[in-house]
């Protein structure tokens, strides 16, 4: 829905509107919200809804917790599953401090200003994604258990997948809510599921992501289960990955664009990585069923870190297979565009293809390659001595993913 203030505060009244959910995420990519009622939605728009930061993950300490919220009207979405009568709504929300001052940990900001810069640059990026995730079962007294749903495998068909109509569920909200998912189908793993997204501008597709994982947890509890998006929920079955499809337009002027963005990703991969991975068992998931494990790209293999799919002209288009579930999907497209900038700036060119399966070549072949980093301890130091990450990403982010 594409309203201005004015139009939302019509809708609200028209529409049997009793509740509004300001949305905003930790600087770990986990949504928060506050509801207001329709009485505070010309203050929300006007001056901001205030909240208390002190207790958000990264946002600060109780000196200057006070932050405001200021609704995007161009994110109003209805959910679904709450009543049709009393109806609530969700827009997502920039941050400020009082003064207006624009507030360093809201990553939403951040990705807005990448794409600003891309811009100014003459270049647009569009991001599809695929995300993985686990339903496991409750017991007796709904607690959470690790008992997959099913055990099925890749790409069966009910009976042996349980998850279909959950997946058919969460399509259909999607589809009420303005967001357009292309294929779902069982994964490899027990109970593993995957729901893939049309591609969409690097904000939308932010935005979309979080909704996506609100809405499968929502589905997952009303069918008597609960959905997992942990890189690595079973130690000996495949881990979750947040793929990444990018691709990228200036009007036709550069054939060789997106060389150039790959090569910039690739070079800025290892400090990016505690970004993408950001937890100790993101790095058990990475080397392991498909997951990369050294930063190299081909045009089929699945086990790269970058993989080309066949497609022509505008389709053209770069999967990152690295990234799990559990990023901040604002930090990661910033930061991929950043790192796509700074390889066109520098006309950087690909490393030569790796034409086999590094997961299982001989160490002959994979002495030369570069990894990623092998553990969080590594990743987190990667991005302490990177100028990229200092250049793109607040200290107070960096500190909070590096436990300063």
């Amino acid at each position: 829905m594409n309203y201005n203030a004015d139009e939302i505060i019509q809708y609200v009244l028209e529409e049997d509107v009793k509740f509004i959910r300001l949305a905003f995420c930790d600087v770990f990519g986990r949504q928060r919200n506050i509801s207001i009622m329709p009485t505070e939605l010309e203050r929300a728009f006007r001056t901001g809804i205030t909240i208390d930061a002190s207790s958000v993950n990264g946002f600060g300490s109780d000196i200057y917790s006070d932050l405001l919220l200021h609704p995007d009207p161009d994110t109003l979405s209805v959910l679904p599953w709450r009543p049709e009568h009393g109806r609530v709504v969700r827009m997502f929300c920039t941050i400020t401090h009082s003064d207006g001052k624009p507030f360093d940990c809201d990553t939403r900001a951040l990705l807005i200003r990448a794409i600003e810069e891309a811009k100014k640059q003459g270049l647009e990026f569009d991001f599809g994604s695929s995300m993985e995730f686990y339903l496991f079962k409750t017991d007796e007294e709904g607690e959470r258990t690790y008992t997959p749903y099913d055990n099925a495998g890749y790409m069966d068909i009910a009976p042996d997948d349980k998850g279909e109509n959950i997946r058919r569920e969460i399509c259909l909200t999607l589809e009420q809510m303005g967001i357009f998912p292309e294929s779902s189908y069982h994964e490899k793993g027990p109970g593993q599921n995957e729901i893939d997204f049309r591609y969409a501008d690097a904000l939308s597709a932010a935005d979309n992501t979080i909704a996506f994982q609100t809405v499968v947890r929502t589905s997952a509890a009303r069918n008597g289960v609960w959905a997992d998006f942990s890189p690595k929920p079973l130690n000996d079955k495949p881990g979750n990955g947040f793929h990444i499809n990018i691709s990228i337009s200036d009007k036709g002027q550069n054939k060789m664009l997106l060389t150039h963005v790959i090569a910039g990703i690739m070079e800025h991969i290892g400090s990016m990585t505690l970004f993408l991975d950001p937890t100790e068992r993101s790095y058990e998931r990475l080397g392991s069923c498909c997951a990369p494990k050294y930063i190299t790209w081909s045009s089929e293999n699945r086990s790269q870190l970058i993989r080309i799919p066949s497609a022509i002209g505008v389709g053209r288009r770069a999967e990152l297979r690295s990234p799990d579930p559990l990023a901040n999907p604002y930090l990661a497209f910033a930061l991929i565009i950043y790192a796509a900038l700074d390889g066109v700036k520098k006309e950087l060119f690909m490393p030569k293809i790796c034409d086999f399966d590094p997961l299982k070549a001989d160490e002959e072949l994979t002495k030369d390659l570069d990894t990623l980093p092998d553990n969080i301890e590594e990743a987190k130091a990667a991005a302490r001595e990177s100028e990229f990450i200092a250049s793109c990403l607040p200290k107070a982010i960096i500190d909070s993913y590096c436990g300063l």
